[in-house]
């Protein structure tokens, strides 16, 4: 089976967060799991040079926005045995950074044209195209709206992914019809119209033969007002054409035995992962305390994170517990003006890293106890995953992937890999902290919840399964 992902991001050429991880690690175990699985993603300016030196060119078309014909050129690297096409268009894709352009809705329509016209070019002919987020929803309506009539894609079908429902591609009615060139009968409450405007996320649901999200509990949580964002009744009223699979890890890179960016390599040694705290208290010019917990947290500065929380209690637990906390990310100015200051105000419990740094983020993981998650919503969450490889216990709320992948720790029993609380309420984190703190100074305790969190499986192979048998199912329509 033939299978094409489609996205606007691909670890390690491109990313600005969790989507690019999936599409960089998921194709790879279908691979193994015997797909023959392509990627295509835009070539952005922004990809480093020693990835752009090894793209071969295969050719090149012309696509039509509006009432234009836009160059369209198509490279291919083979990245760890799995084609990496690029789409080319200097106008839209030769700019600094991937989104947040007021053209975006131009961009992304000349994408989604754009990879359907590259495929007799590429001479791919995909069994299923699997579509990610709404940069890429409109291909299912493009295929059922103006190419199915043509034999070369009359076989293809599709599966949609969700991967954060907050950001939609809500734009003009003009982009439909001027653009994208879709005809205007499908402009309508059971199609892609959403309160007078084009949604690219509600056309990728309505028209792909499946659709998925990330993880069990957010594809209940979606169904719902809360999270649901507007689009609550269409995914209620999908029945079995939604699932929800969880994310899993690039184990591979993501480890600790062999992680080249921490100090001290270790597979399940609790005394060696000490060494990477020592290492980072160290880096980050903390007093050197081997036995005080160091809680991290890595993040996007953003709202949705929880950040509210962390914000409304932080004060107190610096003062008058025996912790150490660090973050590392950038976001929302306000977040990283306040982070700052925290820093300033306990300097010798707390350190603000207010930058990216991939390195960085590797010997938070490495070095730290606890890893701290207390988000608003979170479809999946890959950090959580990273952290229990590391050795670093989460501590989370309750929502989305991060309710199906960690388990409450049980004194009683033994069982459970992290820490949790349901309410999204300031003190209940600060409770559960302090209780997750309480059990770092009993070793006995702590060598059975980190055990838990290290031992655990977060590889891609049972989720890749759970996408195969999807294929198969779509692939059977007639």
């Amino acid at each position: 089976m033939k299978v094409l992902f489609a996205a606007s991001e691909c670890v390690p050429f491109i990313k600005t967060g969790g989507l690019a991880d999936v599409i960089g690690a998921l194709p790879k175990a279908l691979q193994e799991a015997g797909v023959d699985v392509s990627v295509i993603v835009p070539k952005y300016r922004g990809i480093p040079e020693e990835y752009r030196s090894q793209m071969e060119f295969i050719g090149e078309t012309k696509v039509q926005v509006g009432w234009r014909q836009q160059y369209c050129g198509v490279s291919r690297i083979i990245w760890e045995g799995v084609p990496v096409y690029f789409v080319d268009n200097e106008y839209y894709f030769g700019r600094d950074g991937i989104y947040g352009y007021m053209d975006d809705g131009e961009r992304f329509s000349f994408l989604n044209r754009a990879i359907l016209d590259l495929l007799p070019v590429i001479g791919l002919k995909p069994d299923v195209l699997h579509c990610h987020d709404w940069h890429t929803a409109m291909i299912p309506l493009l295929l059922h709206d103006g190419y199915r009539h043509d034999p070369y894609y009359a076989e293809i079908k599709t599966v949609f992914t969700i991967h954060n429902l907050l950001y939609q591609g809500v734009y003009p009615y003009e982009v439909l019809v001027d653009l994208l060139g879709i005809h205007s009968r499908h402009f309508h409450a059971e199609g892609v119209e959403y309160y007078g405007n084009l949604n690219f996320m509600k056309a990728g649901i309505v028209y792909a033969d499946h659709v998925t999200t990330v993880s069990p509990t957010y594809a209940r949580e979606i169904q719902t007002a809360y999270y649901g964002y507007g689009l609550d009744g269409l995914l209620s009223a999908q029945g079995e054409r939604l699932s929800g699979i969880v994310n899993g890890i690039d184990t591979k890179s993501y480890n600790p035995n062999r992680d080249p960016h921490i100090a001290v390599k270790y597979r399940s040694s609790l005394d060696k992962k000490m060494q990477n705290k020592i290492e980072l208290q160290q880096e980050l010019n903390l007093p050197v305390a081997p036995h005080v917990p160091m809680m991290a947290m890595v993040s996007r500065l953003v709202d949705s994170k929880g950040l509210e929380l962390v914000i409304r209690v932080l004060d107190e637990l610096l003062y008058y517990d025996d912790i150490q906390f660090v973050v590392l990310g950038t976001g929302d100015p306000s977040y990283e003006h306040w982070f700052r200051e925290a820093a300033n105000r306990y300097p010798n419990k707390m350190s603000a890293q207010i930058r990216f740094s991939e390195g960085l983020s590797r010997r938070f993981y490495a070095g730290s106890d606890l890893f701290l998650m207390p988000s608003k919503f979170e479809p999946c969450g890959i950090s959580q995953l990273i952290a229990m490889r590391y050795g670093s216990v989460p501590i989370v709320r309750e929502t989305g992937g991060l309710n199906d992948t960690v388990q409450p720790y049980n004194e009683f029993t033994g069982e459970g890999n992290g820490f949790t609380f349901a309410a999204y309420n300031a003190h209940d984190m600060m409770y559960t902290i302090r209780r997750a703190a309480s059990f770092y100074r009993q070793p006995e305790h702590w060598r059975k919840v980190s055990k838990n969190a290290m031992n655990g499986d977060y590889s891609w192979l049972v989720s890749a399964g759970q996408y195969v048998d999807i294929y198969r199912r779509v692939h059977s329509i007639s």
